[in-house]
C-alpha cells in the first residue's frame, strides 16, 4: 500500500474532533466543512454537546456521524446526570454516544457503578453508537486495561475507546493490543477507537498494523474502528494531496 492509500485508509476512519475550551460554534461549522471536503469526507465530527445542533442542521444531508461526549472529561459517577445529558444530545441529533467510563471509580473496585452506568447508557443509545471511554493511560496495569474492556463489552458498548485526550497519558499501542484481544474474545461485533496523541500517518498505520495483526486486514472499517483526533486530519490530507506532511500538532486531541 502506498503512502497516499494508507493515508486514504486513515482518513475514512478518522472522528475529527474538537473538544478544545476554545470551541465554538463558529469552529463547529469550520469543522463541518472540513469533515465533508476533499479528499474526505471523515467517518464523523465529534464536538461538546452544545454544538450538536448546528452541526445537525449542517451535516443533514452529508454521510458523516455526529459523535458528542457526555461524563466527559472527568469520568464521574452519577448516572442520573449521565442519562439527562444522553437524552439532550439524542434529541439535539447526535447519532454517536463517547461516554467516559467512571474509571476512577472502577479502579477503585466499584465496578457496579461502570456495569450499571454503560448498560443504562447503551439502554438510551438503542440503535445509536454508544462508545465507552477508558481513560487508559492513567490504569497502573494492562491487567486493568483488559477488565476495563470486558466489563464495557459486557455491559454493551459498541466501541471502546482508549482516552479523552485531557490526561497526562492518552492512547498507547500496548492498551489497544489489550483492547483488541478483548474484542476479539467478545460474542459479539464491538469496535475500537485509539484517541489522543495520534497526528502522523505513522502513528495511525501503527495502530491499523495492531489491527490487521490481531483482527485480520479486513477487520477496520468505519463501523469497527476510528482514530479520535483533530490534529491528524491535515497531515493525511496533505500526503493524499501530494504536498509535505503537516507538522505534529500539539494539543490535539
Amino acid at each position: 500500500m502506498s503512502e497516499k492509500q494508507a493515508a486514504a485508509r486513515a482518513l475514512a476512519l478518522l472522528d475529527l474532533t474538537d473538544l478544545s475550551d476554545q470551541a465554538s460554534e463558529a469552529g463547529t461549522l469550520q469543522l463541518c466543512a472540513r469533515a465533508v471536503a476533499a479528499p474526505g469526507p471523515v467517518a464523523a465530527i465529534c464536538i461538546w454537546p452544545r454544538f450538536v445542533g448546528v452541526a445537525r442542521q449542517t451535516l443533514r444531508d452529508s454521510s458523516v456521524q455526529i459523535a458528542t461526549v457526555v461524563n466527559f472529561p472527568a469520568g464521574g459517577s452519577k448516572c442520573s446526570l449521565v442519562a439527562g445529558d444522553i437524552a439532550e444530545a439524542l434529541s439535539d441529533g447526535a447519532d454517536e454516544i463517547d461516554l467516559v467510563l467512571p474509571w476512577r471509580a472502577f479502579l477503585e473496585g466499584d465496578r457496579d457503578i461502570a456495569r450499571e452506568m454503560v448498560a443504562a447508557s447503551k439502554d438510551q443509545c438503542g440503535d445509536k453508537l454508544l462508545k465507552v471511554i477508558l481513560e487508559t493511560g492513567e490504569y497502573p496495569n494492562l491487567a486493568k486495561v483488559k477488565a476495563a474492556s470486558e466489563l464495557a463489552i459486557a455491559a454493551g458498548a459498541d466501541f471502546i475507546k482508549t482516552s479523552t485526550g485531557k490526561t497526562a497519558h492518552s492512547a498507547s499501542l500496548p492498551a489497544v493490543e489489550t483492547m483488541l484481544g478483548a474484542i476479539k474474545a467478545a460474542k459479539r461485533p464491538v469496535g475500537i477507537k485509539p484517541s489522543g496523541g495520534i497526528r502522523t500517518l505513522a502513528d495511525a498505520n501503527a495502530y491499523l498494523a495492531l489491527a490487521d495483526q490481531i483482527m485480520g486486514p479486513d477487520w477496520a472499517k468505519p463501523t469497527s474502528f476510528r482514530f479520535g483526533a483533530s490534529g491528524l486530519h491535515q497531515a493525511l490530507v496533505d500526503i493524499i494531496e501530494g504536498k509535505v506532511a503537516g507538522e505534529r500538532v500539539d494539543g490535539a486531541y
